[in-house]
């Protein structure tokens, strides 16, 4: 694998504080804009400040999967909330943390403490928390799967 990708992500502004994200590469077209919480702000699209706590989220799990299959973890499911705060720092707005509460289901009780090593090995390891200042706060859960009786 090389150790430079280049990836295209291009942008038109459509009306008001709306645009449109697409990329050459993909097949969907994403509606972007202004937060609701913002002067103008739309409510119901996806906002940048969306994408980038979309963008740690999904980076912790597609991290997370390289790493538990080249470790022969196996699991049932993962899920994760993701919940990125925006504050004012020294008069400018930045998001200051991401808390990533990602939930992962094993069928092995044994393997828990593994698994949640794993997790934890997967956000050090996220190219994208390690590409911004923001605080990561990682908040694991694993879950024993129910057997059947």
């Amino acid at each position: 694998m090389a150790n430079k990708h280049e990836y295209q992500v291009d942008l038109t502004w459509k009306e008001g504080r709306k645009g449109e994200v697409c990329s050459p590469e993909l097949s969907d077209t994403i509606q972007t804009a202004t937060p609701p919480d913002f002067p103008q702000g739309i409510p119901n699209i996806w906002s940048p400040e969306h994408f980038l706590v979309a963008a740690v989220e999904s980076c912790l799990m597609t991290t997370f999967l390289a790493i538990a299959e080249n470790s022969k973890l196996d699991f049932i499911s993962f899920k994760s909330k993701a919940i990125g705060k925006l504050d004012k720092v020294e008069g400018k707005f930045q998001m200051t943390e991401i808390i990533l509460k990602p939930v992962l289901e094993i069928s092995d009780e044994n393997n828990a403490e593994r698994a949640k090593r794993i997790i934890e090995k997967s956000e050090k390891a996220c190219l994208i928390s390690n590409s911004i200042k923001t605080k990561i706060i990682l908040e694991p859960e694993i879950v024993i799967a129910s057997v059947g009786v």
